[in-house]
């Protein structure tokens, strides 16, 4: 497994207010995903000048803010098997997210840290 991508992740109900804050601090929306899970989820990739990244997604189903790990892979299945051994769970049970261009689900850690597993699929 390779990790192609890593940065932070920050979810929440009120992405327009991060997503004005980040513009702010010079980061430009660079990527947009909406209706994730067929569901009123939205993501944005955002980077700097400097090439730091960050990602922000909305969604209503969060009971408070959440800031995890965006983690991209070049092999979802092999990335999925090696934090489920390390004792992470997927946060929609055995259900992942598939739009067609990506692989992607929350896991989180034993001791409550995220990991947004994703992989980009090129065709």
């Amino acid at each position: 497994m390779k990790i192609t991508g890593f940065r932070p992740l920050i979810v929440t109900k009120e992405s327009a207010s991060v997503i004005e804050l980040m513009e702010a601090l010079g980061f430009e929306r660079r990527h947009q995903k909406n209706n994730i899970n067929d569901d009123d989820i939205t993501a944005v990739a955002m980077k700097d000048e400097n090439g730091f990244r960050v990602n922000v997604a909305q969604t209503d189903n969060m009971p408070q803010d959440l800031t995890a790990i965006a983690m991209n892979v070049d092999n979802f299945e092999e990335a999925y098997e090696f934090l489920t051994a390390h004792g992470f769970k997927n946060t929609q049970g055995d259900r992942i997210t598939d739009t067609g261009s990506s692989k992607a689900t929350l896991m989180i850690s034993p001791s409550g840290y995220g990991i947004s597993l994703s992989q980009h699929i090129k065709k």
